[in-house]
């Protein structure tokens, strides 16, 4: 579907479930084999596939972990992340080559936030990513998407292990130790498919902003330019990139839970799954006019669904837009002359139809 209002109706309405258990018969009955690439994102057991009461205990006991308060705190710890990067990137300026900003930026800023926000080793790193990129890589073949989820799962039991061990003041020790106002926790499997869901949304979504912020800039010189003039902010480069280029393009899955009527003489039936597209929602002509494909950071109205909508709208949206904050205007403000090191139509998009970034971002740093 391409309509804001649409999307935002389906996502605010009761009557459209994330819960496969319950309310995708295909799911329930055994029809979506084990094997199929997408199996991850609908069998997890979390905030992100609950409905109703179990969503409402399951988003509480992560609030509770996942404070303003907490956010907040790590800004200088984004701020020495970023001054560290652009002190590397400085070196390999100098050596006048291209450099690869989603590699050499918009990745290590994010990972290195997530990780030690939730804990994670430094020696662990390396190796979530590897699996984080495989579940966003939606051209992997069967074997490989379940082979990457069997990692994936072992790097996390291993955290819970560690932090259960070893509690310290991260935010895997903050939901081995919550509790509801009954005393309850966070079962095993809820917390394992929890900590799937912050980390790997945690730094993806973050990466494909600021790759896609700083590609619109380099191709966009007029709209730097009013930035840096001042007449308008890094707030509204941040907002318009989300509306023009969501860091999440498609998102799988939401299922009727009975007849709903869309209009235009749209029937999705009970039990039809739903492909929620963010991206698509971002270009709206209904809200945004006729220049709803073009980035202009001028725009009064930038209204998105990049982070969602209603009950499931994400926690992680003030971090993610905290890290751009931080990251964006620092980097311009060491290289004001950088360009793309390749044609515009050159960039080549990342491998998947959920995640919205590219392979690369190859620059040339001044």
């Amino acid at each position: 579907m391409t309509s804001q209002d649409l999307l935002r109706e389906l996502l605010g309405d009761p009557r459209v479930s994330k819960d496969a258990r319950q309310h995708w018969p295909a799911y329930g009955s055994g029809r979506i084999a084990e094997d199929w690439p997408l199996h991850l994102w609908v069998s997890v057991q979390n905030m992100f596939t609950a409905y109703g009461t179990d969503h409402r205990r399951l988003r509480t006991l992560v609030s509770k972990a996942f404070t303003a308060r907490r956010v907040t705190a790590m800004r200088p710890s984004i701020e020495r992340i970023t001054a560290g990067l652009l002190d590397e990137l400085d070196e390999l300026g100098a050596a006048e080559q291209p450099v690869d900003l989603r590699e050499r930026f918009a990745y290590p800023i994010p990972i290195a936030v997530i990780c030690r926000l939730f804990g994670v080793p430094d020696d662990a790193r390396a190796r979530l990513r590897r699996v984080v990129d495989g579940v966003f890589d939606t051209t992997v073949t069967a074997e490989a998407a379940q082979a990457n989820a069997v990692q994936l799962y072992g790097i996390m039991h291993e955290l819970v292990a560690a932090k259960r061990e070893d509690p310290g003041d991260d935010l895997t020790s903050g939901l081995i130790a919550v509790r509801e106002d009954d005393g309850s926790r966070l079962e095993e499997a809820e917390l394992v498919d929890t900590l799937i869901l912050v980390i790997s949304a945690g730094y993806e979504t973050t990466v494909n902003l600021l790759d896609q912020a700083i590609t619109a800039l380099l191709t966009h010189p007029e709209q730097l330019a009013a930035v840096r003039a001042g007449t308008s902010g890094w707030a509204d480069v941040i907002e318009e990139t989300l509306r023009w280029q969501a860091p999440i393009a498609n998102l799988p899955l939401r299922y009727a839970v009975e007849d709903l009527d869309v209009g235009d003489g749209v029937v999705i039936r009970k039990g039809e799954a739903i492909l929620a597209a963010y991206a698509a929602a971002g270009r709206d002509r209904s809200v945004h006019g006729g220049t709803a494909d073009e980035f202009d950071v001028t725009r009064a109205d930038k209204s998105h669904l990049a982070f969602g909508h209603g009950v499931h709208y994400c926690l992680g949206a003030p971090l993610a837009r905290l890290e751009a904050e931080v990251a964006l205007p620092a980097l311009f403000a060491r290289f004001p002359g950088m360009e793309l090191a390749v044609a515009p139509h050159e960039l080549r998009p990342g491998h998947s139809f959920i995640s919205n970034g590219h392979e690369s971002l190859p620059v040339k740093l001044k």
